[in-house]
């Protein structure tokens, strides 16, 4: 098979698609790479790292996306991407459709086969292709919630860790999934008074066990959430319902509630947002204060440590990848239903159900599109 790895174009975005490790895998599995040149600089991986790996160097991304039969990537493909992709291509990549109406129908209109990262499963029920980058972001969130806590940056000019003599900082972890574990941990360890919400009790229950004693947490209810978000200096978003928009947990009206220049942190931004005042920034402008309330709403936060997300990320999907090239979309995602958990649209279709249901469109089920 013909694999290309284009240079990601989203603004302030250094990862790649392939790792060159990737690319040689491939290579010694008889497929044909095609990489863009300078792809992989901002991650630390030249074209010469690719070359040795037995990959092509080709100068543009339209030169990438014509000669190949699958695309790699890391972002949702930008507009002008979109228009590059065809019927019969697969493109595997992180898609969050669910709140990008203008990219879903754009991925219909082309016909592509597009299968993303964030609905592949796996037999713990996990999602092992969006648990690196969910580990990165969580780790990365108290970080960026620090920054934004400082007075320059607008926030209440709290440090997190307190001092001797000064109570640390109190930080709502909304969600304890992977993004929120690692969030509290990297929190706790700095040092600051940590909550955790969630709504699986069986969850709170293994954070206990696991964590007692570095963070409290508490069931997540409408009471509490509001309660404690009242009381915090950083509450970091990190609810996910794979594939759909996640709730709006923060309302407009409450951010009158929360303390005068209080960090919001939203890394479900991907899929909407879960605070209803969040919108997607950048790097380059990452906040934003609504009603004295700092809000961070990077949509893509691991692309700040491209060297460590590339390498996480490319571990995680170079099994996949190798499969769907070994044998082709359909026989790959019929032998493994987790892959065909992340088919979210082919020739036309919508094929992923919370994704229909979140834009109102149409669905077929995954299975059906095998047969198409």
């Amino acid at each position: 098979m013909k694999i290309g790895c284009p240079k990601e174009i989203k603004p302030q975005e250094f990862r790649v698609g392939m790792t060159p490790n990737a690319a040689r895998e491939a290579v010694s599995h008889g497929h044909q790479v095609a990489i863009e040149t300078n792809a992989g600089v901002g991650a630390g991986f030249s074209d010469a790292d690719y070359l040795a790996a037995g990959a092509t160097i080709l100068g543009t991304a339209e030169e990438i996306f014509a000669a190949s039969e699958m695309i790699v990537k890391v972002k949702e493909p930008q507009a002008v991407e979109r228009k590059r992709l065809r019927e019969g291509q697969i493109l595997f990549t992180y898609l969050h459709l669910a709140p990008d109406p203008a990219q879903t129908m754009d991925l219909l209109d082309s016909g592509v086969t597009a299968i993303a990262y964030e609905t592949v499963t796996d037999d713990r029920g996990g999602l092992p292709l969006l648990a690196p980058m969910s580990e990165v972001a969580g780790r990365l969130a108290p970080q960026v919630g620090a920054w934004t806590l400082q007075k320059a940056n607008g926030g209440r000019g709290v440090l997190l860790g307190g001092v001797p003599g000064v109570m640390p900082a109190k930080v709502l972890v909304i969600g304890g999934g992977v993004v929120g574990t690692h969030a509290a941990k990297i929190a706790a360890g700095m040092g600051a008074d940590v909550t955790v919400l969630d709504r699986s009790i069986n969850r709170l229950r293994y954070l206990d066990d696991v964590f007692g004693g570095r963070f409290k947490n508490a069931y997540a209810n409408a009471g509490n959430t509001l309660s404690l978000a009242r009381e915090a200096d950083l509450i970091i978003g990190a609810v996910l319902i794979p594939g759909a928009a996640a709730p709006k947990l923060i309302s407009k009206a409450e951010l009158a509630e929360l303390k005068p220049g209080s960090a919001l942190v939203d890394v479900a931004i991907d899929q909407g947002g879960c605070f209803e005042t969040s919108r997607a920034t950048t790097h380059q402008d990452p906040v934003y204060d609504v009603d004295g309330v700092m809000h961070y709403c990077v949509a893509n936060m691991p692309g700040a440590v491209p060297r460590t997300s590339t390498l996480a990320l490319g571990n995680a999907t170079m099994p996949f990848m190798l499969a769907l090239a070994d044998k082709g979309w359909k026989r790959a995602c019929a032998e493994d239903r987790h892959l065909l958990a992340g088919l979210n649209t082919h020739a036309g279709k919508l094929t992923y159900a919370a994704v229909g249901t979140a834009l109102n469109l149409p669905v077929i089920g995954a299975a059906e599109a095998l047969a198409i």
